[in-house]
This record gives C-alpha cells, structure tokens and sequence, in this order.
C-alpha cells in the first residue's frame, strides 16, 4: 500500500474540491496504519440508459480509489431516482417509475464495469432501507434540517424567488442521499461540484448517528463537445462510451480546442506532466490542435473499444473528413413504402426514419443548420419533399451517412 500522502496525491488529480483535505488525509494514515480500506461512495441515479464521458468522471476517481486499496461502493438510487434529485435543476424534473428506475439501473451495471473491477465493488439499492420506512420514520428524518438552511442554496433559493414551483418530495433529497451515507457507512463519498450541500446533509447525518463524518471529493462538471453546456442526455450534446468507435473518434475531434485540457486531465490515463507539456505545445503552436484531438481520441477510443479500432478510426476520419471520400461502411437503411409518396417523402420523416436525429425539432433544426445532404446536394428548408431512389447517400451532420433502399 502507498503512504497516505502519495495516495492524496494521486487522488488530487483534476478535484475541484475537498471538504476537506486534512480529513482526507488523516483518514488515508489510519487506513494505511490499521490496513483497513476507507469505504468509498458514489450515490447514482439511473434515470435514463446512456453512460456518457461526463459520467465516468467520478467513475474514473473511484477506479482510483480502487487500486490504492480501497472499498468502493455504488449507490443505485431506486428510490432517489423517483424523487429526482433538484441539483443545478431550474425546474421539478419528472417522476420515474420504479419499473423505469430499475431497467436503467440494469444499463448503469453493464456500462460502469468497463472502468470499475467487478470484484472490488459493492452495490446497493437505496430501497433496501427507504422501502422499509415507517411514516414515522420519514417524519425523524425530516426533521433534522430546517426549511430555512435548504432556501439558503442556490437551486432552491433561485426557484423560489423567480416563483418557480418547488414540490415539498424536492426538500426531501438531500436527506435521502445524505441518509445513504449512514447506512453505508462512507468515509469518503464522491460528487459534481453541484453536490456539496447533499454531501454536507450526509455528513450532519452521520455526526448525529454516532459516525465519523465522511470526507467530500468534488469533481468538475465535464463540458459537452458543443462547449457551452454541461454534458447532457437532454441537450443532445453527449458522447456515450458506448457508442461506435468512429462516431466517438469523430466527436472528440469535433470538440472545441479549449476544452482539450480538461478531457485529457479527466478521462484519461495520460499522466498529468506530459499533459503539460502537451498543452505548453499546443499553446505555443509547436503543435497543431488536430493532432493532439487526435491523440485524445486514440485514448478513449482505446479505453473504451481497442487499440485496433482507435486506429481504424483515426484512419477513417482522415479519409472522409481530410481526403472528402465517403467512408467504407455506410449503413443500408430501407425506407417503407408508406412514407414514399410520387417518389418523394418529408426530409423530416426520412430522418426520423434513419434514427439520424431523436425527435422532430432536432431534424428540422439540423436542416436550417445546413447539416443534411442527398448525394452532396444540401436540403435547404425543413418543409422540404425530396426525392428518393435506392442508393442515395445521406449525410445527417458531420458523421453520419446512409444508403437509401426504397
């Protein structure tokens, strides 16, 4: 086992915060003296499918955690989920069912284990202990925070001057998730930046029960490729890990050039020195910025797919986006006669049909952007008719071609 103060130091590597480090350290030298693992938490709410990159932020931390030594343990909110947690939120999110709840939550497994080992995780259900609370019971935790110090935070705060409604099951949420904590147990739980003041209810929670409280790990919010947003599901401004390898390839090399930094820092293994000096050359012009998304790109893809199919990639993106050919494999996608009128169909049915975009607005703004093509002839207005034969190409955005079959 390394000393308590290489593993800080390991573990500091792209933290926004620390609440604090003297506690976080004081509990890494009675790990390291006692040989007893801290027990690491990250509470996840499974309410949608997809695992993008923002995701696998505090998943990478954990698998830190992980080989230093430690007991990680994941949290699925099968309870939280259907409060929703109100975080950075603006407005009530919508209630899940159990049912959707727990169906996600089978995604979230198969996906987290491509970072996390199997055998050194511990997962538990929230709903193991919610589901058995008395009325009583929720009355007891209720009471241990006032509604005064949940008005004093910005999502709540924020709603509650603008007039925006605030559901009395929102106040519950930071309980819950701090509560998690004290069943678990946590010596260190992990979190977005956005996380602090549920992390602080938790260790409250813990201090009342007899516990000693649990160290907060804060991490950044990951940017999504369009660089103004957080990466979201619900913007469309996501990478999933598991996505194809050339889709991957080709939306890191999409990604705005300041944001190169922080994915190299927060996904990968690449050790922080030669990020530096990575950086210093990109900085400096001694490097262009294509080769280092490049180089960013061989990474996650090899993380996440193969160092064969990183390859494949970046020699596929050249060939189609440098050298303008089409790529080798373009989907056949057959079109249904039905949606075919006199040889023409709506531009927005034909990509809804292609699954080229997720819903209707999207299409129509992807054609007022100038982002489709049929055989290199762009489709000008959404309220379009085009024509259709079989072997037509369609590009939908940068990345994405099919071959028509009508």
């Amino acid at each position: 086992m390394k000393t308590a103060a290489e593993q800080l130091a390991i573990l500091q590597r792209g933290v926004a915060d620390l609440l604090s480090e003297k506690e976080l350290l004081f509990k890494l030298e009675k790990s390291v003296k006692e040989n007893k693992p801290l027990r690491v938490k990250l509470g996840i709410d499974p309410t949608a499918p997809d695992v993008h990159l923002g995701f696998t932020v505090p998943l990478r931390k954990l698998k830190q955690f992980q080989e230093l030594g430690h007991q990680v343990v994941i949290i699925i909110g099968s309870y939280t989920a259907m409060v929703g947690d109100p975080s950075g939120k603006n407005a009530t999110r919508p209630q899940l069912t159990y049912e959707a709840v727990m169906e996600n939550a089978k995604n979230y497994q198969e996906k987290i284990f491509k970072i996390l080992d199997r055998t050194k995780t511990e997962v538990a259900y929230n709903g193991d202990w919610f589901s058995k609370f008395s009325f009583n019971d929720v009355i007891k935790l209720a009471s241990k925070i006032t509604v005064a110090s949940l008005l004093e935070h910005d999502y709540f705060d924020n709603r509650y001057k603008s007039q925006t409604p605030i559901s009395l099951h929102e106040f519950i949420y930071p309980l819950m998730q701090g509560w998690d904590s004290v069943e678990i147990k946590a010596d260190v739980e992990l979190g977005g930046t956005d996380q602090r003041f549920n992390v602080i209810v938790g260790r409250d929670l813990q201090r009342e029960s007899g516990q000693v409280p649990q160290v907060g790990l804060f991490l950044p919010i990951l940017m999504g490729p369009d660089g103004k947003n957080k990466m979201s599901k619900s913007l469309n401004n996501y990478i999933a890990i598991d996505e194809t390898p050339g889709e991957m390839f080709g939306k890191i090399m999409s990604i705005p050039d300041q944001l190169m930094p922080s994915y190299f820092e927060l996904l990968t293994e690449v050790p922080m020195a030669e990020i530096k000096m990575l950086e210093a050359g990109y900085k400096s012009g001694t490097l262009h910025p294509k080769e280092l998304k490049k180089r960013l790109g061989v990474e996650l893809v090899t993380m996440y797919h193969s160092k064969a199919a990183a390859e494949t990639a970046s020699l596929e993106f050249d060939r189609v986006f440098s050298e303008k050919e089409l790529p080798k494999d373009i989907p056949e996608a057959a079109i249904p006669a039905e949606l075919i009128k006199d040889g023409k169909i709506w531009i927005i049915n034909l990509l809804m049909q292609l699954n080229a975009v997720t819903n209707k607005t999207e299409a129509k703004r992807l054609v007022e952007q100038g982002g489709v093509y049929i055989n290199d002839v762009r489709v000008e207005k959404p309220d379009t008719d085009v024509a259709i034969k079989s072997g037509d190409i369609l590009k939908a955005g940068k990345r994405k071609y099919f071959k028509l079959r009508v």
